[in-house]
C-alpha cells in the first residue's frame, strides 16, 4: 500500500510540467528566511528534547565520588 503510493507519488512529480512563474525578490528571500527558520526551530527541538535529558540522564548516573560539591 505504501509502496503504490511511492509510486504513484513518484510518477506525479516526474510527470509535473513547469510553473513558468515569476517569483520576486521579496518573496524568495520571505521564502528562502522561512526555510531556515523553520530549519532552526527542528534543530533546536531535537536539542531541546532529546540531548538536555539524555544529558541530565548521563550525569544521574554517574558515581557519587566523581561529583566535585562547592566547598
Amino acid at each position: 500500500m505504501i509502496c503504490g503510493a511511492a509510486i504513484a507519488g513518484l510518477a506525479a512529480t516526474l510527470n509535473a510540467a513547469p510553473a513558468l512563474a515569476y517569483v520576486g525578490p521579496g518573496a524568495g528571500l520571505t521564502a528562502l528566511g522561512t526555510m531556515i527558520a523553520v530549519i532552526a526551530v527542528v534543530l533546536l527541538a531535537v536539542v531541546g528534547f532529546v540531548w538536555y535529558p539524555l544529558k541530565r540522564l548521563l550525569r544521574r548516573n554517574k558515581p557519587a565520588d566523581d561529583r566535585q560539591e562547592p566547598q
